[in-house]
């Protein structure tokens, strides 16, 4: 289930929502879009990337429409993934992007944190969840110890994003993952 808890600086909670629509409306305030999505086909477990594009190509050509997203992929993130250390460690320090970053959730999870102004957000999103953090955001993300997850991701520049990390030491203040999904 997704869930929304707002935060001070501080760590005071300040709203705690699971509606979907409220959810939306909340993260529309600091400019960062949430929707669910449904595939226009049901798909396999283990699906390929072309199917699992496929099956969602409605709602990415709307965004590529609005957005002007030059291009997307599928990545995949498991237990068993030999950087999975490295890279939750690289993705759990603040940072900013001059680009959008954008995820849909086709299975599993993962926890964003945003940080636009003296609160911070923190967004688990599941299975059917699509959010886009906008440029110049701070935020970071937590995908756990064991991550499992497949996600959708769209780029308005070929490159993709490239982290500009703050220095701040706000993302080591608040509950990991584990603590999060489980809380």
């Amino acid at each position: 289930m997704s869930r929304l808890r707002i935060y001070t600086e501080s760590g005071e909670l300040i709203k705690d929502i699971t509606d979907p629509k409220e959810i939306a409306e909340e993260l529309q305030k600091i400019n960062v879009l949430f929707e669910r999505w449904r595939a226009n086909a049901p798909l396999k477990e283990n699906a390929s990337d072309e199917e699992i594009i496929n099956a969602y190509k409605h709602e990415i050509d709307r965004l590529i429409n609005k957005y002007g997203f030059q291009s997307y992929d599928v990545i995949a993130m498991t237990p068993e993934h030999p950087k999975k250390d490295e890279l939750r460690q690289k993705f759990l320090k603040e940072h900013t992007h001059s680009d959008f970053e954008v995820r849909y959730f086709v299975y599993g999870d993962g926890v964003f944190y945003l940080h636009p102004n003296d609160k911070v957000y923190i967004l688990h999103c599941t299975a059917g969840d699509l959010i886009s953090v906008p440029p110049n955001t701070k935020h970071w993300f937590d995908m756990g110890e064991n991550p499992n997850f497949k996600c959708i991701r769209l780029f308005t520049t070929p490159e993709g994003w490239v982290a500009e990390y703050t220095g701040s030491d706000i993302a080591e203040k608040f509950p990991k993952y584990e603590e999060v999904v489980n809380g």
